[in-house]
């Protein structure tokens, strides 16, 4: 019994074998990540964004390829904005921010809020149709419209304002850029517009919803 408990004592004061040492790799670059193979986006332009296209594409083009370090080209055969990566492309993700701030153009967007898709990661465009929160048709259709931009843009302006987000009203369809919890207020005023509420009462409930925002 004494033998054994002097056992026991033995192994328990040998020294412990050293830890081997921590690998330290090097960050993997974006064609590294993918086996080496290009990765493409390819972003359809819309007629009626073609010209604006032409007119804006230096301001497309300069930070995509510059600051994102992603190849950009426009296929005039196929009408589409093609994406992709470079050898020095430093982060796989800055491929799919270019195609979102690209769509976001092709949306209706203007290139100073789109471009902060680039810069900021918890920014994101949500798309609805006002038929998904009431069918109407003829005139109930086009006053819906009427009351969502208000008189020479002013309400369209005011939920932007205190939402802090960008909203493109393009025919039945509606565009909002901004955060999760930003565009959550915004859609919930625009629905309340298209479900027939007048604009003073969403000015107030906006009024309270940006306080508590703002805290």
């Amino acid at each position: 019994m004494a033998d054994s408990t002097q056992m026991e004592v033995e192994t328990a004061t040998k020294p412990a074998a050293p830890l081997p040492t921590k690998p330290i790799f090097k960050p993997l670059k974006a064609h590294e990540m993918s086996d080496g193979k290009v990765q493409f986006r390819k972003i359809p332009v819309p007629p009626n964004r073609y010209t604006p296209l032409k007119k804006a594409w230096l301001d497309i083009y300069t930070p995509v390829y510059d600051q994102m370090k992603v190849d950009i080209r426009m296929n005039l055969k196929a009408r589409k904005v093609e994406l992709k990566t470079r050898h020095d492309t430093p982060d796989v993700s800055n491929l799919q921010k270019s195609a979102d701030f690209v769509h976001a153009f092709m949306l209706g967007f203007d290139i100073p809020d789109a471009v902060a898709l680039l810069r900021m990661d918890e920014l994101y465009v949500e798309s609805f149709e006002i038929k998904d929160v009431k069918t109407l048709k003829g005139e109930h259709l086009s006053r819906a419209i009427g009351r969502l931009s208000g008189k020479g843009g002013k309400t369209k302006f005011a939920i932007e304002n205190s939402t802090k987000t960008r909203i493109v009203i393009a025919d039945t369809r509606i565009h909002i850029l901004g955060a999760f919890t930003n565009i959550k207020v915004a859609r919930s005023s625009l629905c309340s517009l298209i479900m027939g509420s007048p604009a003073g009462k969403v000015y107030s409930k906006l009024r309270n919803v940006s306080a508590r925002l703002a805290e």
